[in-house]
């Protein structure tokens, strides 16, 4: 069976079915054409009142963040960073308790964005990565894989974070540069919903898409696939 490859599509807003379902057209791969029984199933999800509720407020506070009223080339001008639109679409659904599952790494930027979350009234609950202080050799990690072999090094505990969050009974949990997998075991342990304020890349100050921007230059060799 052929499966989608959105990434690929290379049509304009304006044809595609995605965007113009009357009129649109999609390629061989168009993810809305082939699969219009996973689009049913979600079209009834959202009416569940937990997902109508969560997706109504995403959508409300996704136009929240541009001025429609000014527009460059066609489109309108953005007004929220990242964090702002975080504290707004966490009043849009009344949440009051928010959990910060964090890396060791941002720790001082994990107490900035607790301070604005709580001057904006949002009580947070806080967790560091390395929390519980379990040595990496707990789950079999070798001394020749450490950073530091023959020393004692915690390993990170993305699942006790999740689960002290989720003991604290948070609203809405907020993940604050977890590494790849790590933030993977946070949320799918996490009981409740979360979003991803930043990502870990410790070579490009936390911003992945930095290497992707220059993929035509410096970044180049990633193409190669070796």
């Amino acid at each position: 069976m052929m499966e989608g490859q959105c990434a690929f599509c290379g049509l304009s807003n304006q044809v595609r079915i995605c965007k113009n379902p009357d009129t649109g057209k999609g390629p061989q791969f168009c993810s809305t054409l082939l699969y219009p029984e996973c689009i049913e199933k979600a079209a009834e999800e959202y009416q569940s009142e937990e997902m109508h509720t969560f997706a109504v407020n995403s959508a409300k506070n996704e136009r929240s963040c541009y001025d429609c009223s000014v527009e460059t080339a066609g489109l309108p001008k953005p007004v929220k960073c990242r964090i702002e639109e975080t504290i707004d679409f966490c009043k849009s659904m009344d949440y009051k308790k928010i959990g910060l599952a964090f890396c060791g790494a941002l720790h001082r930027e994990a107490a900035v964005v607790a301070k604005i979350f709580r001057a904006h009234g949002l009580e947070t609950v806080s967790v560091m990565c390395k929390v519980g202080g379990i040595d990496k050799a707990a789950i079999g990690i070798q001394e020749e894989e450490k950073l530091h072999p023959g020393r004692f090094e915690a390993m990170c505990n993305p699942i006790a974070q999740a689960e002290i969050l989720n003991q604290a009974d948070t609203d809405f949990n907020v993940v604050i540069g977890l590494c790849v997998g790590h933030d993977s075991l946070f949320l799918s342990h996490s009981k409740k919903m979360c979003t991803v304020l930043a990502v870990k890349d410790r070579l490009l100050g936390h911003n992945p898409l930095a290497a992707v921007y220059t993929n035509h230059s410096y970044y180049g060799f990633l193409n190669n696939g070796d």
